[in-house]
């Protein structure tokens, strides 16, 4: 299909070499240019979308405004800064109109889509109603969407908190954890990103997101990476790590294990098969509790599972919830079982916002559009086609160190050196510049800023994972 999107003039050369295989498509686009003196790009997919016309401040404007009222620490994907005016499902359009195939869904948060219309509709309709009450009223819409929340978790798992964000879940998620086992010490992994509050923030194993404060009660462990780690993909030899920290490290006794089953901030590394079963055991047998992150790969975004945790075959004693969970709304959630829950019940636990009317019929309508839109068929689907396309480009492209990930949480790292896995965050950096000079936008993560994370929407389609990878063969073809 990658043919598809090359733009041709009835080149009788390149006719000839499209039955050749797709891995020579770039260098054969150039090659006819150079003979038939034409320019042979990447050509986007149709889109049957046209915003209006854009009549507010400029982008220079709007940049003026931010340096001077925003906080100093606010950084910027690219070096001309993107100013964007609307949305689309998959696309995102900036204030001249030109239109982007969002390949990172704004970090892993929209599920559905940009403006998707059903999530619109159920948004709007509460909004005309009421906008918010706090938990002390009754109201419908928290009622409804936990209950559904409820249906699509494992085993007891069946209580909801709602917080505004994923941090926000994942400190009540530790809160809990030490609350309900009396115990402090929590294990996190190396690598792992979990929040930039106090716990969370301790929890976290990434120097890029941890200032130089008190931070208690945490052990990182090694981080179980089959690209990088000293084990390779040898899960259980990494799980003996935890019971050493255990051992070592604490009075025998702990609160908890935190973990993403996809690391999505460290640069979507999935954690070594085998590693969580081993893990949950260990844990569970000195008292703590199991804690899933699912504010990246959860709501269907790997395809072959709703969560990510059940790809390794476990069950946790609590999930966190957030990005994808609102499609963009301020969401996030803590589900856990009766029994945990009720140690909150000793003080009392109100989030203002937690559970307001408008955002919770968000989720529920997010939740309804994965189902019928069988958008969590289509992250398998279309995400296994976009990683064999991007294994192919590794196979052709030398600084392509490893592609990993499944479903629409997947991850590129670029290399200076295959053999010594030398990170290469400059080239980095000028690829991603340059596939949104194209109309390509994807994100970065890892502790070097060499890895790339396709995150999109789940309604991306086989022809957009296909102007992605054209498009960044292209790029990498010309450095």
């Amino acid at each position: 299909m990658l043919r598809q999107i090359f733009e041709s003039r009835g080149s009788a050369l390149l006719r000839l070499r499209l039955n050749q295989s797709r891995r020579s498509l770039t260098k054969l686009a150039y090659e006819t240019a150079e003979n038939d003196h034409q320019h042979f790009v990447p050509k986007m997919p149709a889109f049957d979308y046209k915003p209006p016309p854009y009549d507010g401040p400029s982008a220079a404007e709007i940049l003026a405004k931010r340096q001077r009222h925003l906080n100093p620490c606010m950084t910027y994907l690219y070096t001309n800064p993107l100013y964007l005016v609307d949305g689309k499902m998959q696309y995102l359009f900036d204030e001249s109109g030109r239109r982007y195939l969002d390949a990172f869904g704004c970090i892993a948060t929209v599920s559905c889509g940009h403006c998707h219309p059903q999530v619109l509709e159920a948004i709007l309709n509460q909004t005309k109603k009421l906008q918010h009450t706090t938990a002390l009223y009754l109201n419908r819409p928290i009622v409804d969407f936990a209950e559904a929340l409820a249906s699509k978790t494992p085993g007891d798992l069946n209580v909801v908190f709602f917080t505004n964000s994923g941090t926000e879940a994942n400190e009540l998620a530790l809160l809990i954890a030490r609350l309900h086992t009396g115990s402090h010490d929590i294990i996190s992994l190396r690598n792992g990103y979990h929040g930039n509050a106090s716990a969370t923030m301790a929890a976290t194993a990434q120097r890029n997101h941890k200032y130089n404060v008190v931070q208690t009660g945490i052990h990182h462990a090694l981080n179980p990476d089959p690209y990088r780690g000293i084990h390779g993909s040898d899960g259980p030899k990494y799980a003996k790590d935890v019971d050493e920290i255990i051992m070592y490290g604490t009075s025998g006794r702990i609160a908890g294990f935190i973990s993403e089953a996809i690391q999505g901030v460290g640069g979507v590394y999935e954690l070594a098969p085998g590693y969580l079963p081993e893990v949950y055991n260990s844990v569970r047998k000195v008292g703590g509790l199991c804690i899933a992150d699912e504010v990246q790969s959860g709501f269907a975004r790997t395809g072959s599972h709703f969560w990510g945790f059940e790809a390794q075959g476990v069950v946790p004693d609590i999930i966190t919830l957030a990005k994808g969970i609102g499609n963009g709304v301020p969401l996030g959630a803590v589900v856990t079982t009766p029994e945990i829950a009720k140690v909150m019940t000793s003080h009392g636990y109100l989030n203002t916002f937690g559970g307001n009317p408008v955002s919770t019929t968000a989720g529920l309508a997010v939740l309804k559009v994965i189902e019928n839109e069988k958008l969590q068929q289509n992250a398998s689907t279309v995400g296994t086609y976009l990683k064999n396309q991007l294994l192919d480009l590794k196979e052709k492209h030398e600084i392509i160190g490893d592609v990993r990930g499944r479903g629409f949480l997947l991850g590129i790292e670029l290399v200076t050196d295959r053999e010594l896995k030398t990170p290469a965050p400059l080239e980095t950096l000028h690829v991603m510049e340059q596939m949104r000079d194209m109309g390509v936008l994807i994100g970065k993560g890892g502790v070097h800023g060499n890895i790339f994370r396709i995150t999109p929407a789940l309604c991306f389609t086989k022809e957009d994972a296909d102007f992605l990878v054209a498009t960044m063969d292209y790029v990498m073809s010309k450095m």
